[in-house]
C-alpha cells in the first residue's frame, strides 16, 4: 500500500509525528495488521508516548502473539511505566486446564471435538463388524480413546470460550488516575495508576469501569482514563 510505504519512509526519516498521522489514516480505513500496529507503536515509542506505544504493541501481539521482536519492544516500552505491579501466578489444576485451553482457539477445539466423535463412532462400528479378537480389542480401545479426547476437547472449548469472554484488557492513558473503591468521585481512593499500565475490565457502571490488576487488586476508574484493547 502506498500510504503504508509513505509512513515507513517518514519513520525512517525520523519524522515520527507525520508517520503516526499516516499510520492512523490507514487504521481509519479499518485495515489491520501486526506490522502496521508494530510500526505505529515504534513511532510512539520514539516520541516517549508511553500509553500509545504499549497500546499498539499490545494490538500487534493480538495478531502475532509469538513474534519475538514485538515481545522484545513491548518489554522496553513497559520499562517506561511507573507502576510496578506483581503478578499472582495460577497454581494447581486450574493452571493446567487454562494452559491446555489456551493452546488453540475455540474454533480449533470445536473441530477437534467433531473429529474425535467421528473417530469414536467409526471405531465402535468397526468393533461390532470385526470378526478377529485383536481387531475388536484395538477398535474398542481406539473408540474409548476417541470418546475421552472428545470430552476433553468439549471441556477445553467451553473453558476457552469463557477465558476469551472474560479477557477484556485495557491500557491506562491518563498520566495519573485515582482508582476509587466505588464508581463515584465521593468514594475513597483505593490506589493510583499511571499511564501505560495494563488492566482487566470487569464491569461498567455509567462512565466508570471496574478494573482488576495482575496482583488481584480491584477498583473503579473513569472510563475516559483507559482505552480498551478490543478484539478483532
Amino acid at each position: 500500500m502506498q500510504l503504508f510505504e509513505q509512513a515507513n519512509t517518514l519513520y525512517n526519516d525520523a519524522k515520527y509525528e507525520e508517520a503516526i498521522s499516516k499510520y492512523q489514516q490507514i487504521l481509519d480505513t479499518d485495515m489491520h495488521s501486526a506490522e502496521l500496529y508494530f510500526n505505529l507503536a515504534n513511532a510512539h515509542y520514539k516520541l516517549n508516548h508511553i500509553a500509545p506505544s504499549i497500546f499498539y504493541y499490545e494490538k500487534a501481539l493480538q495478531l502475532a502473539p509469538n513474534d519475538a521482536e514485538i515481545n522484545q519492544n513491548i518489554a522496553f516500552a513497559k520499562n517506561m511505566t511507573l507502576d510496578a505491579i506483581d503478578v499472582v501466578p495460577e497454581v494447581g489444576v486450574s493452571k493446567v486446564i487454562n494452559q491446555v485451553s489456551n493452546a488453540v482457539s475455540f474454533d480449533a477445539w470445536a473441530i477437534l471435538a467433531i473429529c474425535f466423535v467421528f473417530l469414536a463412532v467409526f471405531s465402535f462400528i468397526n468393533y461390532y463388524l470385526a470378526k478377529g479378537t485383536k481387531t475388536k480389542r484395538f477398535s474398542f480401545t481406539v473408540g474409548f480413546i476417541g470418546l475421552f479426547l472428545m470430552i476433553g476437547s468439549v471441556v477445553s472449548a467451553f473453558n476457552k470460550y469463557d477465558l476469551d469472554k472474560n479477557n477484556n484488557p485495557a491500557i491506562v492513558f491518563a498520566q495519573e488516575s485515582q482508582i476509587k473503591s466505588e464508581p463515584n468521585l465521593r468514594s475513597t481512593e483505593a490506589f493510583v495508576l499511571h499511564e501505560g499500565t495494563k488492566v482487566q475490565v470487569l464491569d461498567t457502571v455509567e462512565n466508570w469501569k471496574k478494573i482488576k490488576l495482575t496482583d488481584g487488586k480491584t477498583g473503579w476508574i473513569p472510563a475516559t482514563d483507559i482505552k480498551l484493547l478490543k478484539k478483532f
